[in-house]
């Protein structure tokens, strides 16, 4: 008799103890996926940010070999470069000149850059092809603004253009 009313109590207790594990098990689940959603937030921003200064490097790379392709062309009339390829070895000239180690991709997109030209069809700076925003608005590089007033201003990683543009 005694046995029946433990087991009686023991039945009674249970439904409830299990509603209680599962409320806690629903807890922990939603706390872990909050904690998953903020880390990957976390890590897509990094990378975002790690292919924002890749992309900085790479068009100030190429703003400063067009600047010296220009400066260094031979007699008194200045050009321009015609393709991206007259950057990793001047035509123009016999000795070797080289103001590429290579060609660089567009780190946002991972395709070819855009090419900014000029009236003679000659390539005066390059741009990303991205069409997203930028999460870098400010402390961009004095050359790069004083190349280009606007630059680091647009919507779009399109509009940072890494122009060379000669002093007057």
């Amino acid at each position: 008799m005694v046995e029946d009313m433990v087991s009686m109590t023991l039945r009674r207790r249970r439904p409830s103890q299990q509603g209680f594990t599962y409320l806690i098990a629903l807890f922990l689940v939603a706390i872990l996926s909050v904690a998953t959603l903020v880390a990957l937030e976390r890590t897509i921003t990094k990378d975002m940010r790690d292919k924002e200064a890749q992309l900085l490097y790479v068009g100030q790379a190429y703003q400063t070999a067009i600047m010296k392709y220009y400066q260094n062309s031979p007699g008194t009339a200045k050009s321009y470069p015609s393709d991206l390829a007259s950057l990793l070895q001047d035509p123009r000239t016999t000795t070797l000149q080289r103001y590429l180690r290579r060609l660089y991709f567009d780190p946002m997109t991972g395709s070819d850059l855009g090419l900014v030209k000029n009236a003679d069809n000659a390539i005066i700076g390059v741009y990303s092809l991205s069409t997203r925003q930028p999460i870098k608005i400010a402390g961009f590089p004095q050359a790069l603004i004083n190349s280009n007033p606007n630059f680091g201003q647009g919507q779009t990683y399109q509009q940072w253009q890494f122009i060379y543009t000669p002093p007057q």
